[in-house]
């Protein structure tokens, strides 16, 4: 029976959907002796760690200390965080810039044109958040306003003080700004500054988290939308390759990254911020009911707009028809249910506005380039 410690956190939701993941291994693959334990990212390495006779470690080092007691172990590890402290050993998580485009296209399909993003710098994967968001929309012509949060940590040495220092920020921004906060906290606590401020969310400014704590992001005021991670896939790979190294084999050599699974989109950033009525209007209307069937021609009939400026509108703003809007919806939400339930395709083409099974099939492979039950296999701990 191996014998794994799991210095992962349970204090955030992206810890336990790790800890899930390797548990789904474990059940498939053991049997693995586990150890567990009430953790938070700064939490002290245990005491039993310096005399351990363990066969594998899969950690999350938030700190040197962490990092150097894991290494002392002399054991097979897979470093789950950062590969600033555990840049020895094999490295699985997320893919950032792919998170931070992701949240620029969530901003971009709703009409912003001017964008912010809340920024720490302490480890590779901040920076990569903030680049590759500054980044893509740079590469779209669009200029991006940074702040950073001072410090070493998600901690503020006063508290007060931080907050009329966002406000100050967040006064100086243009209307609508559409704002990328790296990580959940310093998403609420912009809403925070936001609310104390009078600065309307997300009419005045749309604010995206990331990691998608649940406690933080419903708990916010209004409820923070915010990027959610692939934990348990993570967890999973990440204990497929130490059972390999405990096996004997080589750690890959590259990191294994993966790709966000979606936005929750949530009321700090469910708007249409376009200055246009009429297309806001035409545009918030497919976005409720593209799902019940609706079409181009339905849309019309509701808002007094004309095909021509529909269609130009559409394609300035959001680089795509009216049509290929609907569609999107529509796989967006099919997707939602394929990830999130055990539904068949019958009923999900029902429930998304196809009319058969067979051409949600073929719109959804010409859409994302998998049929629905690869795209559902992907999205699970079926690797």
């Amino acid at each position: 029976m191996r014998r794994v410690a799991l210095l992962i956190e349970t204090s955030r939701t992206y810890g336990r959907d790790l800890l899930q993941g390797v548990k789904c291994y474990a059940q498939e693959h053991g049997p693995w002796s586990l150890f567990v334990e009430v953790r938070d990212l700064e939490s002290k390495p245990p005491v039993w760690l310096k005399n351990w006779d363990g066969d594998g470690i899969l950690t999350r080092s938030g700190s040197a200390a962490i990092a150097t007691a894991v290494h002392r172990a002399g054991v097979p590890t897979v470093e789950l965080r950062s590969t600033r402290r555990g840049s020895k050993f094999p490295f699985v998580g997320i893919n950032n810039t792919v998170v931070a485009q992701m949240v620029a296209d969530h901003f971009l399909e709703r009409g912003f044109r001017h964008f912010g993003v809340f920024a720490l710098d302490t480890e590779p994967f901040f920076v990569e958040r903030r680049d590759g968001f500054v980044e893509y929309l740079k590469a779209r012509g669009l200029k991006c306003s940074v702040l950073y949060q001072p410090g070493s940590s998600e901690k503020p040495e006063q508290w007060e003080a931080q907050q009329k220092r966002l406000i100050h920020w967040l006064r100086k921004l243009p209307r609508p700004t559409a704002i990328m906060a790296c990580t959940d906290q310093l998403g609420c606590w912009l809403l925070d500054a936001c609310s104390r401020s009078s600065i309307r969310v997300p009419e005045d400014v749309a604010i995206v988290g990331v990691e998608n704590d649940e406690t933080i992001a419903t708990m916010s005021t209004p409820p923070m939308s915010s990027v959610r991670f692939a934990g348990e896939q993570i967890g999973y790979e990440s204990a497929r390759i130490l059972d390999a190294m405990m096996r004997g084999k080589k750690p890959p050599r590259r990191p294994k990254l993966f790709p966000p699974i979606c936005i929750e989109t949530r009321q700090s950033s469910d708007i249409v911020a376009i200055d246009d009525e009429h297309l806001a209007n035409a545009i918030r209307l497919i976005r409720q009911r593209a799902c019940e069937g609706l079409t181009v021609k339905g849309v019309l009939e509701v808002v007094p707009i004309s095909r021509s400026s529909f269609e130009r509108g559409c394609r300035r703003l959001l680089g795509r028809s009216p049509n290929e809007e609907i569609i999107r919806v529509r796989i967006e939400k099919a997707q939602s249910l394929l990830r999130d339930t055990d539904l068949g395709l019958a009923p999900i083409a029902v429930r998304t506005g196809f009319s058969t099974a067979q051409y949600l099939l073929q719109v959804f492979r010409q859409s994302t380039g998998m049929t629905p039950g690869e795209y559902r296999r992907q999205s699970r701990n079926t690797l």
